[in-house]
């Protein structure tokens, strides 16, 4: 298969298998199994299968992302990541991050490392703690710069990680302290990258989950969305709890979802992260391999 064509392949084979043609509304919680140690081959685990008579399950399976490999009647409660709509099968596995190292920065790209690795695209606002989230996942101190000033980034930077893929910093979009000009010339090129990078596993689109939907990643979202460009969304600062009347994490969540869900034919994979406490680092990882595996074995 060309690498063109693998790129594109994940819009149509890890989405969700079900039909949207029902929108179900499920307790967030379903999604988000108690016990934090989830392990796929747990014999003690329920099976959601076709005949089922829970409305849970069946409402469960129309938003979940379904992972390659794996059939609806085999899905069990324990292979959906916490904290996620993510499904586990059989490509997840080699997640560990054993070393990693800065390649090069692009401000084009065509200028970007052509050695065709797998890589993983991170887009967010500024100041969603996008290098923050790079940082976590490597477990190293500033590998990719992190600043209280918005817009740190200004190039797209590939981070290799143990030799065989790559981790991608893009500039950050929204109120970065640079002029209109500089921040246009970064739209472009940064959407250049999307449209020509076939390379491309996903973009993981980080999104604060501290605060209501912003207009500008409904708008980054929408974008993506119709463009059919691979995406996770990852929500980040899901440990912070806004005071008074300000809705729970799990809450701007759902109305972030609510609102994009016209662009997206089915379900894309979703999952909450926590920078400071931790949170779907491990998770994230998992996912990730189970998209690099598949993209490697086509």
């Amino acid at each position: 298969m060309q690498i063109a064509s693998k790129c594109r392949l994940f819009n149509s084979h890890f989405f969700s298998i079900f039909p949207q043609s029902i929108q179900p509304k499920i307790p967030f919680s379903h999604n988000i199994p108690k016990n934090p140690q989830f392990s796929i081959y747990a014999s003690s685990s329920r099976t959601f299968n076709s005949s089922s008579s829970s409305s849970a399950s069946i409402l469960a399976r129309k938003v979940l992302f379904m992972a390659p490999g794996v059939e609806p009647e085999d899905i069990k409660e324990d292979m959906i990541l916490p904290g996620s709509n993510i499904v586990v099968g059989p490509y997840a596995g080699d997640a560990k991050i054993k070393e990693v190292e800065f390649v090069k920065s692009s401000n084009k790209p065509k200028d970007c490392p052509k050695d065709e690795r797998p890589e993983f695209a991170m887009l967010g606002r500024s100041n969603v703690g996008k290098s923050s989230l790079i940082n976590a996942l490597v477990k190293k101190k500033e590998v990719a710069l992190t600043s209280k000033k918005p817009g740190k980034t200004q190039l797209i930077n590939h981070f290799l990680v143990n030799k065989s893929w790559y981790i991608v910093d893009l500039p950050g979009y929204g109120f970065a302290n640079a002029s209109e000009a500089a921040r246009m010339d970064w739209s472009s090129f940064t959407k250049g990258y999307f449209l020509n990078r076939d390379t491309l596993v996903s973009v993981l689109l980080l999104i604060d989950a501290s605060v209501p939907p912003q207009k500008i990643d409904l708008d980054c979202a929408n974008w993506l969305g119709r463009n059919k460009i691979p995406i996770t969304f990852v929500f980040t600062k899901c440990d912070k709890m806004k005071g008074g009347k300000a809705k729970r994490p799990d809450q701007n969540i759902r109305d972030f979802q609510e609102l994009i869900r016209q662009n997206y034919n089915h379900q894309p994979p979703w999952i909450m992260t926590s920078s400071v406490s931790g949170l779907g680092r491990d998770e994230l990882l998992l996912h990730m391999s189970q998209l690099r595996n598949y993209w490697n074995n086509e």
